[in-house]
C-alpha cells in the first residue's frame, strides 16, 4: 500500500517532503506531532499520505461517544483514541496517561483548534507534551509549495515563551491550502 500512497503523494499530487527525513517509527516512539496551518479539510489526506509514504503509524484524540461501533471501528483502525472530554476531567493529564499506556504513541494535532485564521495557537499539545516527557515533532501543510516540512524533534523548555517563538518561527511564511486562513 506504501507504493500507492507514493505514486498519489508525488506523482499525482506533486508533493515532496523536506527537512527531517529520518524521521521514522524506528527512531521517535512517542512524540506530539503538530501540522501548521489547518486550513482545509484537504489537510486530512495530506497528513494521511505522509504518514502512510514515511510509513509511520500516527495517532488522534477524540470524544469516546465517536467511537462506539461501527464507526468507532473506522477511527481506530486510523489510530484513534477515545478520551472521556467530561469537565471535570484535566485533558492534558488524561492524554498523557495514553502516552504512559502505550508502547508506541505519536498523536497528531492541529495546534490551532480550527481551520479559521487565529493569532494564537491552543496550548494544550505543549502541556501534553511535557507532561508526557516526549518531543514535539512540527511539519507543514504548505499548500503554495507542495511541501510537508518535518522538523526536528524539539522538547519543550520552561521557558513557554521563547518555545512558541521556536516553533511559530518554523512555520514562519507557510501557506495553507486557503492562504488567508494561514
Amino acid at each position: 500500500m506504501q507504493w500507492f500512497a507514493k505514486f498519489i503523494y508525488f506523482k499525482v499530487l506533486g508533493w515532496q517532503i523536506c527537512g527531517n527525513k529520518n524521521f521514522s517509527k524506528d527512531t521517535i516512539k512517542k512524540a506530539v506531532i503538530i501540522a501548521v496551518p489547518h486550513t482545509s479539510w484537504h489537510d486530512f489526506y495530506i497528513g494521511v499520505l505522509l504518514r502512510a509514504v514515511i510509513g509511520l503509524k500516527t495517532n488522534f484524540v477524540g470524544k469516546k461517544e465517536l467511537f462506539i461501533f461501527p464507526i468507532g471501528w473506522f477511527f481506530k483502525v486510523l489510530g484513534g483514541a477515545p478520551i472521556n472530554r467530561q469537565d471535570n476531567e484535566n485533558k492534558v493529564q488524561a492524554i498523557a496517561k495514553l502516552f504512559e499506556e502505550k508502547k508506541e504513541f505519536r498523536m497528531t494535532l492541529a495546534p490551532e483548534g480550527t481551520r479559521k485564521k487565529v493569532l494564537e495557537w491552543r496550548t494544550g499539545f505543549y502541556y501534553i507534551a511535557k507532561e508526557a516527557k516526549v518531543p514535539i515533532i512540527m511539519f507543514t501543510l504548505d499548500f503554495e509549495n507542495k511541501q510537508n516540512k518535518i522538523s526536528e524533534p524539539f522538547y519543550p523548555t520552561d521557558d513557554k515563551e521563547a518555545d512558541f517563538k521556536f516553533m511559530y518561527k518554523f512555520f514562519e511564511g507557510i501557506k495553507g491550502k486557503i492562504p488567508e486562513y494561514s
